[in-house]
């Protein structure tokens, strides 16, 4: 199997010409896939697609890791481009979503930006699901990922609107796409909001194999403490991890703790980056 990731939304434009966005998409080729993991906040993802001359299929499945804005906010644009075709998402991906952190005098709305109808009357075939879906012999979609470690959690700032009051958000949507090669599990993540190395755990879970070859993807270490970040990152060095590309919710600094701690195993996986992992070659690209 070759496995191709490709950056087509992201915080940081890693090459010139390329634009970049506070969101991600990641472009999926694997086992004959194509998958569409996220669609950023715009359209950024098919300007960029556009500029890599990436023509996204038409019919591409859609994986949403969670509602928030900044990685369901390029749906319009997408859905517009490649018509008919499946949407695969937690079931919780219609709550009214909030953030609210201590220095804002007002909860801002970072649902998802548009109402289910007017989606599938651009083709969205919706398929909801809070378990894992295999959707290729070595695909699959997570579902729901259990918080099972005790130095993970969701920071105070998450809020759902339910009947006129707010509540703190889980996350229940946070979900993430699988890959079991011959080299270890490739794991890409949205945002992670529900823990990295829970999100692990359950790959193992699911997958039946232990070994974690590649992470690529939104990490949400930005706002943990720094005990919760080295607690992560020993976690992550514990289970293997033999490469770790971080994007989007990673932040800078989480992003030299991981630089620092996997060395060469670490890479920035900015707009633009591409990612390949060859079964049949001793080497990754």
């Amino acid at each position: 199997m070759k496995i191709r990731l490709t950056t087509l939304s992201e915080n940081t434009a890693g090459k010139p010409g390329f634009s970049a966005e506070w969101g991600l998409s990641i472009l999926v080729e694997a086992d004959d896939h194509t998958i569409l993991f996220d669609t950023g906040a715009g359209d950024v993802a098919l300007r960029n697609a556009d500029r890599l001359g990436i023509r996204i299929p038409s019919g591409t499945p859609i994986v949403l890791s969670h509602a928030h804005a900044d990685h369901t906010g390029g749906l319009v644009p997408v859905l517009k481009r490649i018509g008919h075709t499946r949407v695969m998402a937690h079931p919780a991906i219609w709550e009214k979503k909030f953030t609210r952190r201590p220095h804002e005098d007002q909860a801002a709305d970072i649902s998802m930006p548009y109402e289910r109808r007017a989606l599938e009357q651009l083709g969205a075939d919706f398929q909801l699901s809070a378990e894992p879906v295999q959707i290729a012999d070595n695909i699959w979609v997570s579902g729901e990922i259990p918080m099972v470690t005790e130095f993970e959690a969701i920071e105070p700032i998450f809020y759902i609107e339910e009947n006129n009051a707010f509540r703190p958000d889980p996350i229940r949507d946070d979900q993430a796409l699988f890959i079991r090669s011959n080299k270890g599990l490739v794991i890409v993540l949205g945002c992670a909001h529900r823990g990295m190395v829970n999100t692990v755990l359950h790959a193992r879970n699911i997958t039946g194999e232990p070994r974690v070859h590649t992470i690529v993807g939104g990490t949400h270490l930005f706002p943990k403490t720094e005990d919760q970040k080295h607690k992560a990152i020993e976690a992550l060095k514990a289970l293997g991890v033999q490469k770790i590309g971080a994007s989007h919710c990673t932040g800078f600094a989480a992003a030299m703790m991981l630089a620092q701690a996997f060395g060469e195993k670490f890479f920035p996986n900015n707009t633009g980056s591409i990612t390949i992992i060859d079964d049949a070659d001793n080497t990754d690209d």
